[in-house]
C-alpha cells in the first residue's frame, strides 16, 4: 500500500473508533505506574530546560495532554484523525488540538521545548521512520526532551477489529528498543534512557528518554 494508502486507512480507521476509544483507554494510566513516571520525569525535564510548548504527536482523544497539563507542561495535542481531534477538544476544551500527520509535521522549526509520542509511532512503516524521526529533530529546540512509547516485539499485524467491535484497517508495528534508539541516533537525538515495562498501557511497552542534539 501506498503512503497516502496506509495513512487513509489509519485516518479511517481511527475516526471510526474515536469514541470507543476514547472511553475504553481513558483510564489506563491509573494502572500504569511505570508509564506515570516516565510522564512525570518528562515533564520535569521539559521545566528543567526552561519550559515551553510541548507537542504530543499522536495524541487521540488527548488523555496524555491533559495529563502532562496537570503536571505543569504546556502542552498541546496533533493527531491524523479529525475524529480523535473532536473528541480531545469535546473532553478537553481547555487545551489546544490540531489535526496533522507526523509524517509532515506542520510546525515551525524548534518551534517546541518538548515531544512526546506515546504509543502512536505503531502504525508509521519501517521505510518512513526517518522522516517522522527528521521532522521530530526540526521542529524540537536544541536540547530538548523527547519522549517515546512504544509496543514491543519483532512483529508486523493487522488490526481488523478492535475498541469496541468497530472495523479497522492498520499496521499494528512492534519493535525492539534498541533498533528505535538505533533510528533515533541516527536522526540527531541522544538516548539517554530506555527500559521495557508491562503494565495497563502494553503487555510489553517501550519507553525511550531522549535529547535533540545541536
Amino acid at each position: 500500500m501506498d503512503d497516502d494508502g496506509w495513512l487513509a486507512e489509519t485516518r479511517t480507521s481511527y475516526d471510526t473508533v474515536a469514541v470507543s476509544y476514547a472511553r475504553l483507554v481513558h483510564d489506563l494510566l491509573a494502572g500504569a505506574p511505570h508509564e506515570r513516571a516516565a510522564l512525570a520525569s518528562f515533564a520535569e525535564l521539559v521545566q528543567g530546560a526552561g519550559g515551553g510548548p510541548v507537542a504530543d504527536v499522536g495524541c487521540g482523544p488527548g488523555r496524555i495532554t491533559a495529563h502532562l497539563h496537570t503536571l505543569g507542561v504546556d502542552a498541546f495535542g496533533i493527531d491524523l484523525s479529525p475524529g480523535m481531534i473532536d473528541v480531545a477538544r469535546r473532553d478537553h476544551p481547555e487545551l489546544r488540538f490540531e489535526v496533522g500527520s507526523m509524517t509532515d509535521l506542520d510546525l515551525a522549526d524548534g518551534s517546541v521545548a518538548g515531544l512526546i509520542a506515546w504509543y502512536s509511532l505503531i502504525h508509521i512503516p519501517d521505510d518512513q521512520i526517518g522522516a517522522v524521526f527528521a521532522h521530530f529533530r526540526r521542529v524540537v529546540r536544541p536540547g530538548g526532551p523527547l519522549l517515546l512509547g512504544f509496543h514491543v516485539g519483532d512483529e508486523t499485524t493487522v488490526k481488523t477489529e478492535g475498541y469496541g467491535g468497530h472495523p479497522m484497517n492498520v499496521h499494528v508495528h512492534r519493535r525492539q528498543p534498541a533498533q528505535v534508539a538505533a533510528w533515533l541516533r541516527r536522526y540527531g537525538f541522544t538516548v539517554d534512557s530506555q527500559t521495557t515495562v508491562t503494565s495497563a498501557e502494553s503487555r510489553l511497552g517501550g519507553i525511550i528518554v531522549g535529547r535533540r542534539e545541536p
